[in-house]
This record gives structure tokens, C-alpha cells and sequence, in this order.
């Protein structure tokens, strides 16, 4: 497994693809945060990020989940972030052993 940072969530998608496209991997797990803001701008880069990761996949042809959370809240994010319980991240994960593990 590799461990690969990306500056923010609109960059996920391509850094996916980029990995995908090497043939090193089964499968893509996508984990990133993007939280409400005063504007509407987290709206089109949620839209962007997810659609992006959904194309990554299709083209590609290695399945990419999808961890993002989009919370308004620092606090609502980790909520849904924890260890025992709601995690977006370790529901990615599982996603993803069950695409590479099924084909």
C-alpha cells in the first residue's frame, strides 16, 4: 500500500488516474476533507472532486473510492472520521478490497 498526498481535494482526481494508469494497483482509495466555507465554492469543488474520482475510475478501468467527507464543520467531519463507528475513510477502504477482490 502506498500513502500519496495531494495539496487539496480538486487534485485527487488526477493524482488517482496518474496511480491507476500504472498498473501497480487493484484498487485507488481516494481520503480527503472539504469543509463549508461563507461562499458556495465547496459545493463546485465537492461536484468537481467526486465526479473527477467516478471519471478516474472509468477511464482508467481500477476501481477509485471515494473517502471524501464534505461536512460543515470541523467538528462534524471528525465525527464522521472515528475509529470505532462512523468512518468515510475505512468505508472506502472496504469498497475498495471488494472491487479488486471481485474484479
Amino acid at each position: 500500500m502506498d500513502v500519496v498526498k495531494v495539496p487539496g481535494a480538486f487534485e485527487l482526481p488526477h493524482r488517482a488516474l496518474r496511480m491507476a494508469s500504472t498498473g501497480r494497483y487493484r484498487a485507488i482509495i481516494a481520503v480527503g476533507c472539504i469543509l463549508e466555507g461563507e461562499t458556495a465554492h465547496h459545493r463546485y469543488l465537492s461536484q468537481a472532486a467526486l465526479s473527477g474520482l467516478a471519471l478516474a475510475g472509468v477511464l482508467s478501468g481500477v476501481p477509485v473510492t471515494c473517502g471524501v467527507i464534505t461536512a460543515r464543520s470541523w467538528k462534524l467531519a471528525l465525527a464522521r472520521s472515528q475509529p470505532k463507528g462512523l468512518n468515510r475513510g475505512r468505508e472506502a477502504a472496504e469498497a475498495a478490497w471488494e472491487m479488486a477482490r471481485n474484479g
